[in-house]
């Protein structure tokens, strides 16, 4: 009498990259974090933050280029590439490198986008002033729009590229598979905030050679996971798109760094900020409210098990 089995299930592979492969969710999230800060030790010692070190960074005036770029590059781009490199492989990478591509949807989604965020920023800016806004000359519009398409391309190939493929292509669509789309949107949006802590003690964080005000970071955190909320509902009723994410982020970016200051000049970084965030949670509990909580995400169906062969016996 003999038997025929099953084949044995492969062995999980061992070795110092195993825990990457268990726990890839994790592993992204300390590598992004970590390989940012570390990267950026430089340029918060140089004179562009605390000083220590004796040294400018050359390029822009606030040492960003040269100075924070190289870590922002290094940290979610760099750890999203490299854990699902090991985790998932050559699949893995083509999926992930597929959203980064997904350019084709409705036109309706750039115009909301590109009218959008000018729109809840003034929006913004006109509560927290009282209604008190600088018209711009007509001869200075063409100028003006001019500097944002430059801007927002430039956004979209430094800070877009270097966030995005990281928080939102990577993490994104992990976490709400654990969590679901709300809950995923409100802890990614606290762990980018936390990534760019280092940077207020920089130029970039408005770092005067004194002192943070105390609640600088945690205004901008805040901001960081309302602003999340509608940054996961446009990438999941986009189909994913990685492109509307960055283009969504850098909008932002380019309007408040350019035409806010000359709208509102009496808004300080601090009130300008708060402005920010006040869009960000509306525009944040809107969506809540208008997709009852899933802002745009269905779970994929759960393929049913494959029916595992029987034992049989020979006789």
């Amino acid at each position: 009498m003999s038997t025929v089995t099953a084949p044995a299930p492969p062995q999980p592979r061992g070795g110092v990259l195993d825990p990457v492969r268990r726990h890839p969710l994790l592993s992204f999230f300390v590598l992004a974090l970590g390989m940012s800060w570390l990267a950026w030790i430089p340029y918060i010692l140089s004179n562009h933050g605390l000083g220590v070190w004796d040294f400018t960074f050359p390029g822009d005036s606030g040492g960003q280029l040269l100075g924070m770029l190289p870590g922002a590059y290094l940290g979610p781009i760099g750890s999203a590439l490299l854990v699902t490199a090991i985790a998932d492989g050559r699949p893995g990478l083509r999926a992930w490198a597929r959203r980064l591509w997904n350019w084709k949807v409705s036109w309706k989604w750039y115009a909301g986008i590109l009218l959008g965020v000018p729109g809840a920023i003034i929006l913004s800016g006109l509560v927290l002033t009282g209604g008190q806004m600088t018209l711009v000359s007509a001869t200075v519009v063409p100028g003006l729009v001019a500097g944002m398409v430059v801007g927002l391309i430039f956004q979209m190939v430094t800070t877009g590229l270097a966030e995005e493929p990281g928080w939102r292509d990577f993490a994104l669509p992990r976490m709400q598979r654990l969590v679901g789309a709300p809950v995923a949107a409100v802890v990614i949006g606290v762990l980018w905030g936390v990534w760019h802590l280092p940077l207020f003690l920089t130029a970039w964080g408005q770092w005067d050679g004194t002192a943070v005000p105390w609640f600088r970071p945690f205004v901008f955190v805040a901001f960081c996971v309302a602003f999340n909320v509608v940054m996961t509902w446009v990438f999941n009723r986009t189909g994913q798109s990685l492109p509307m994410a960055m283009l969504l982020h850098v909008s932002v970016n380019n309007f408040a760094s350019g035409p806010s200051d000359i709208l509102f000049p009496t808004l300080g970084p601090d009130m300008f900020q708060n402005s920010l965030l006040l869009g960000a949670v509306v525009a944040g509990a809107v969506v809540l409210v208008g997709t009852r909580g899933r802002l745009g995400y269905h779970p994929e169906p759960v393929a049913p098990p494959a029916p595992q062969p029987e034992l049989a016996r020979l006789s």
